[in-house]
Protein backbone atom coordinates (compact mmCIF):
# COMPACT_ATOMS: atom_id res chain seq x y z
CA UNK A 1 0.00 0.00 0.00
CA UNK A 2 1.76 3.66 -1.23
CA UNK A 3 1.41 6.04 1.13
CA UNK A 4 0.60 9.53 -0.84
CA UNK A 5 0.97 13.02 0.44
CA UNK A 6 -1.95 15.27 -1.28
CA UNK A 7 -1.58 19.08 -0.88
CA UNK A 8 -4.98 20.79 -2.41
CA UNK A 9 -8.25 22.26 -1.83
CA UNK A 10 -11.31 20.94 0.13
CA UNK A 11 -14.57 22.39 -0.68
CA UNK A 12 -18.12 22.37 -0.18
CA UNK A 13 -19.79 21.87 -3.18
CA UNK A 14 -23.35 23.06 -4.33
CA UNK A 15 -24.89 21.17 -7.14
CA UNK A 16 -27.60 22.24 -9.24
CA UNK A 17 -29.06 19.24 -11.61
CA UNK A 18 -30.55 20.97 -14.93
CA UNK A 19 -32.28 20.21 -17.99
CA UNK A 20 -29.51 22.13 -19.77
CA UNK A 21 -26.60 24.32 -19.04
CA UNK A 22 -27.79 28.39 -19.24
CA UNK A 23 -26.22 30.28 -22.04
CA UNK A 24 -24.56 33.72 -21.23
CA UNK A 25 -26.53 36.05 -19.31
CA UNK A 26 -29.40 33.12 -19.67
CA UNK A 27 -31.49 32.05 -16.30
CA UNK A 28 -32.21 28.38 -16.15
CA UNK A 29 -35.18 27.54 -13.65
CA UNK A 30 -36.34 24.32 -12.08
CA UNK A 31 -33.06 22.90 -10.62
CA UNK A 32 -32.74 20.42 -7.97
CA UNK A 33 -29.88 21.31 -5.46
CA UNK A 34 -27.58 19.06 -3.35
CA UNK A 35 -24.75 19.72 -1.08
CA UNK A 36 -21.55 17.15 -1.61
CA UNK A 37 -17.97 17.33 -0.13
CA UNK A 38 -15.42 18.69 -2.73
CA UNK A 39 -12.52 20.35 -3.57
CA UNK A 40 -9.70 19.07 -5.82
CA UNK A 41 -7.37 17.89 -3.59
CA UNK A 42 -9.90 16.55 -1.10
CA UNK A 43 -11.39 14.74 -4.18
CA UNK A 44 -7.87 12.82 -5.07
CA UNK A 45 -6.98 12.47 -1.69
CA UNK A 46 -9.81 10.37 -1.23
CA UNK A 47 -9.76 8.99 -4.81
CA UNK A 48 -6.48 7.45 -3.68
CA UNK A 49 -7.71 6.55 -0.72
CA UNK A 50 -10.30 4.70 -1.93
CA UNK A 51 -8.14 3.10 -4.91
CA UNK A 52 -5.67 1.71 -2.74
CA UNK A 53 -3.41 3.84 -1.19
CA UNK A 54 -2.69 5.46 2.67
CA UNK A 55 -3.43 8.72 2.00
CA UNK A 56 -2.32 11.98 4.30
CA UNK A 57 -3.79 15.56 2.99
CA UNK A 58 -2.92 18.53 3.82
CA UNK A 59 -5.11 21.63 3.46
CA UNK A 60 -6.72 24.49 5.15
CA UNK A 61 -10.48 25.17 5.74
CA UNK A 62 -12.31 27.40 8.05
CA UNK A 63 -13.57 27.32 11.38
CA UNK A 64 -17.28 27.01 9.92
CA UNK A 65 -19.78 24.46 10.05
CA UNK A 66 -18.94 24.04 6.60
CA UNK A 67 -15.89 22.44 7.01
CA UNK A 68 -16.85 19.52 8.74
CA UNK A 69 -19.46 18.95 6.09
CA UNK A 70 -16.34 19.12 3.44
CA UNK A 71 -14.48 16.56 5.41
CA UNK A 72 -17.16 14.08 6.32
CA UNK A 73 -16.15 11.46 3.60
CA UNK A 74 -12.45 11.84 4.09
CA UNK A 75 -12.74 11.28 7.99
CA UNK A 76 -14.95 8.44 7.12
CA UNK A 77 -12.96 6.68 4.53
CA UNK A 78 -9.75 6.79 6.51
CA UNK A 79 -7.54 9.93 4.83
CA UNK A 80 -4.89 11.21 7.55
CA UNK A 81 -6.91 14.71 8.35
CA UNK A 82 -4.14 15.79 11.10
CA UNK A 83 -2.57 18.05 8.36
CA UNK A 84 -6.07 19.96 7.73
CA UNK A 85 -5.74 23.12 9.71
CA UNK A 86 -8.54 25.03 10.04
CA UNK A 87 -8.48 29.14 9.93
CA UNK A 88 -10.29 31.72 11.19
CA UNK A 89 -11.98 34.67 9.47
CA UNK A 90 -12.20 33.07 6.13
CA UNK A 91 -15.11 30.60 4.90
CA UNK A 92 -14.81 26.86 3.82
CA UNK A 93 -13.86 26.84 -0.24
CA UNK A 94 -17.27 27.03 -2.16
CA UNK A 95 -18.16 25.34 -5.41
CA UNK A 96 -21.15 25.88 -7.29
CA UNK A 97 -22.11 23.81 -9.83
CA UNK A 98 -24.10 23.31 -12.49
CA UNK A 99 -25.21 19.67 -13.82
CA UNK A 100 -26.48 18.83 -17.62
CA UNK A 101 -28.06 15.61 -18.10
CA UNK A 102 -25.10 14.52 -20.30
CA UNK A 103 -23.15 15.07 -17.59
CA UNK A 104 -21.32 18.53 -18.74
CA UNK A 105 -21.20 20.83 -15.91
CA UNK A 106 -20.32 24.25 -15.43
CA UNK A 107 -18.20 25.44 -11.88
CA UNK A 108 -17.65 28.59 -10.35
CA UNK A 109 -15.25 28.00 -7.05
CA UNK A 110 -14.97 30.54 -4.10
CA UNK A 111 -11.41 29.37 -2.39
CA UNK A 112 -12.35 30.32 0.81
CA UNK A 113 -9.85 29.10 3.19
CA UNK A 114 -7.89 27.39 0.45
CA UNK A 115 -5.95 31.26 0.09
CA UNK A 116 -4.57 30.21 3.54
CA UNK A 117 -2.46 27.80 2.96
CA UNK A 118 0.66 29.59 2.43
CA UNK A 119 3.73 27.82 2.39
CA UNK A 120 5.25 29.00 5.44
CA UNK A 121 1.95 26.91 6.90
CA UNK A 122 3.33 23.95 5.33
CA UNK A 123 4.10 21.14 7.01
CA UNK A 124 5.23 18.85 4.29
CA UNK A 125 4.35 15.21 6.03
CA UNK A 126 6.59 11.94 3.83
CA UNK A 127 5.04 9.63 1.45
CA UNK A 128 6.12 7.69 -1.57
CA UNK A 129 4.00 10.34 -3.59
CA UNK A 130 2.90 13.64 -3.80
CA UNK A 131 0.05 14.88 -5.37
CA UNK A 132 -0.47 18.48 -5.62
CA UNK A 133 -3.08 20.92 -8.03
CA UNK A 134 -3.78 24.73 -8.63
CA UNK A 135 -6.48 25.46 -6.25
CA UNK A 136 -4.10 27.06 -3.96
CA UNK A 137 -1.74 28.89 -3.89
CA UNK A 138 0.77 28.19 -6.40
CA UNK A 139 3.83 29.12 -4.13
CA UNK A 140 2.89 26.59 -1.45
CA UNK A 141 2.69 23.54 -4.66
CA UNK A 142 6.28 24.82 -6.09
CA UNK A 143 7.86 25.09 -2.60
CA UNK A 144 6.41 21.13 -2.12
CA UNK A 145 7.55 19.79 -5.07
CA UNK A 146 10.60 21.30 -4.42
CA UNK A 147 11.13 19.76 -0.78
CA UNK A 148 9.34 16.45 -1.57
CA UNK A 149 11.68 13.28 -1.91
CA UNK A 150 9.70 11.14 -3.98
CA UNK A 151 7.53 10.64 -6.80
CA UNK A 152 5.95 14.22 -7.98
CA UNK A 153 2.48 14.47 -9.63
CA UNK A 154 1.20 17.83 -10.13
CA UNK A 155 -2.45 18.33 -12.06
CA UNK A 156 -1.85 21.88 -13.69
CA UNK A 157 -5.75 22.47 -12.91
CA UNK A 158 -7.45 24.95 -13.44
CA UNK A 159 -4.83 26.74 -15.50
CA UNK A 160 -2.51 29.51 -14.58
CA UNK A 161 0.92 30.21 -14.46
CA UNK A 162 2.95 27.92 -12.28
CA UNK A 163 6.86 28.23 -11.39
CA UNK A 164 9.25 26.39 -14.19
CA UNK A 165 10.57 24.52 -11.73
CA UNK A 166 7.57 22.60 -10.94
CA UNK A 167 7.08 21.60 -14.57
CA UNK A 168 10.88 19.81 -14.62
CA UNK A 169 11.20 18.46 -11.26
CA UNK A 170 7.33 16.48 -11.78
CA UNK A 171 7.79 12.74 -12.45
CA UNK A 172 3.84 13.20 -13.98
CA UNK A 173 1.86 15.97 -14.87
CA UNK A 174 -1.87 15.74 -16.04
CA UNK A 175 -3.61 18.29 -17.94
CA UNK A 176 -6.95 17.63 -19.53
CA UNK A 177 -7.26 19.02 -23.35
CA UNK A 178 -8.06 22.90 -23.09
CA UNK A 179 -5.43 22.93 -19.81
CA UNK A 180 -2.89 21.46 -22.81
CA UNK A 181 -3.91 24.07 -25.17
CA UNK A 182 -3.80 26.29 -22.68
CA UNK A 183 -0.36 26.21 -21.40
CA UNK A 184 1.16 24.91 -25.12
CA UNK A 185 4.67 24.90 -25.56
CA UNK A 186 5.45 25.87 -21.91
CA UNK A 187 4.81 22.32 -21.11
CA UNK A 188 7.99 21.42 -23.23
CA UNK A 189 10.10 22.54 -19.79
CA UNK A 190 8.78 18.80 -18.35
CA UNK A 191 11.38 15.70 -18.12
CA UNK A 192 8.69 13.77 -16.61
CA UNK A 193 5.29 12.48 -17.96
CA UNK A 194 2.82 13.96 -19.17
CA UNK A 195 -1.06 12.67 -19.14
CA UNK A 196 -3.26 14.95 -21.35
CA UNK A 197 -7.03 13.67 -21.14
CA UNK A 198 -9.37 13.57 -23.90
CA UNK A 199 -12.78 12.92 -21.95
CA UNK A 200 -14.76 9.86 -23.51
CA UNK A 201 -11.82 9.74 -26.41
CA UNK A 202 -9.47 8.79 -23.52
CA UNK A 203 -5.82 9.55 -22.41
CA UNK A 204 -2.65 9.74 -23.76
CA UNK A 205 1.06 9.71 -22.01
CA UNK A 206 3.87 10.53 -23.23
CA UNK A 207 7.42 11.79 -22.27
CA UNK A 208 9.73 14.58 -23.96
CA UNK A 209 7.37 14.98 -26.77
CA UNK A 210 6.68 10.87 -27.67
CA UNK A 211 3.89 8.42 -26.75
CA UNK A 212 4.32 6.23 -24.52
CA UNK A 213 0.88 5.14 -23.92
CA UNK A 214 -2.53 5.49 -25.45
CA UNK A 215 -6.46 4.35 -24.15
CA UNK A 216 -9.96 5.02 -24.16
CA UNK A 217 -11.91 4.41 -21.02
CA UNK A 218 -14.64 2.08 -21.26
CA UNK A 219 -18.37 2.87 -22.15
CA UNK A 220 -20.50 4.08 -19.10
CA UNK A 221 -23.35 5.73 -18.87
CA UNK A 222 -22.36 9.59 -17.79
CA UNK A 223 -24.41 11.19 -14.74
CA UNK A 224 -22.18 13.79 -13.66
CA UNK A 225 -18.33 14.16 -14.60
CA UNK A 226 -17.33 16.48 -11.97
CA UNK A 227 -14.52 14.44 -10.20
CA UNK A 228 -13.39 12.64 -13.07
CA UNK A 229 -10.48 14.23 -13.70
CA UNK A 230 -9.29 14.12 -10.33
CA UNK A 231 -9.94 10.47 -9.61
CA UNK A 232 -7.89 9.97 -13.16
CA UNK A 233 -5.27 11.80 -11.57
CA UNK A 234 -4.98 9.64 -8.54
CA UNK A 235 -5.97 6.28 -10.11
CA UNK A 236 -2.67 6.53 -12.42
CA UNK A 237 -0.26 8.14 -9.61
CA UNK A 238 -1.46 5.15 -7.51
CA UNK A 239 -0.61 2.74 -10.39
CA UNK A 240 2.32 4.25 -11.42
CA UNK A 241 3.54 4.34 -7.78
CA UNK A 242 2.85 0.86 -7.45
CA UNK A 243 4.82 -0.02 -10.50
CA UNK A 244 2.50 -0.66 -13.23
CA UNK A 245 3.95 -0.52 -16.71
CA UNK A 246 2.35 3.24 -18.29
CA UNK A 247 0.30 1.79 -20.67
CA UNK A 248 -1.72 -1.16 -17.51
CA UNK A 249 -1.80 2.37 -15.46
CA UNK A 250 -3.44 4.42 -18.03
CA UNK A 251 -5.86 2.26 -18.30
CA UNK A 252 -6.59 1.35 -14.73
CA UNK A 253 -6.66 5.64 -14.58
CA UNK A 254 -8.83 5.83 -17.43
CA UNK A 255 -11.44 3.19 -16.13
CA UNK A 256 -11.25 4.75 -12.72
CA UNK A 257 -12.16 8.14 -13.95
CA UNK A 258 -15.26 7.05 -16.10
CA UNK A 259 -16.54 4.97 -13.32
CA UNK A 260 -16.45 8.41 -11.05
CA UNK A 261 -19.05 10.30 -13.67
CA UNK A 262 -21.69 7.10 -13.52
CA UNK A 263 -22.92 8.97 -10.26
CA UNK A 264 -24.01 12.57 -9.02
CA UNK A 265 -21.90 14.64 -6.42
CA UNK A 266 -17.70 14.58 -6.27
CA UNK A 267 -16.90 12.41 -3.33
CA UNK A 268 -20.11 10.06 -3.57
CA UNK A 269 -18.83 9.06 -7.03
CA UNK A 270 -15.42 8.11 -6.26
CA UNK A 271 -15.09 4.05 -7.09
CA UNK A 272 -13.31 1.63 -5.16
CA UNK A 273 -10.72 -0.27 -6.69
CA UNK A 274 -13.03 -3.82 -6.94
CA UNK A 275 -15.17 -1.53 -8.95
CA UNK A 276 -12.61 -0.21 -11.50
CA UNK A 277 -11.36 -3.55 -11.52
CA UNK A 278 -14.61 -4.76 -12.61
CA UNK A 279 -15.34 -1.98 -14.83
CA UNK A 280 -11.56 -2.90 -16.87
Amino acid sequence: MPTIVVIGSVNLDLVATVDRLPAPGETVTGAELSRFPGGKGANQALAAQRLGADVKLVACVGSDTAADEALTLLRDGGVELSDCQAVDDIPTGTALIAVAPSGENHIVVAPGANRRLAPDLLALPTGDALICQLEVPTDTVAKAVAEFDGFICVNLAPAMQIDVSVLQRADLIVVNESEAAWYGESLSACVGMIATTFGAAGAVLSRQGEDIARTKPPRVNAVDTTAAGDTFTAALTVALVEGQEPEAALQFACAAGAAAATKLGAQPSLPTRDEVIALL
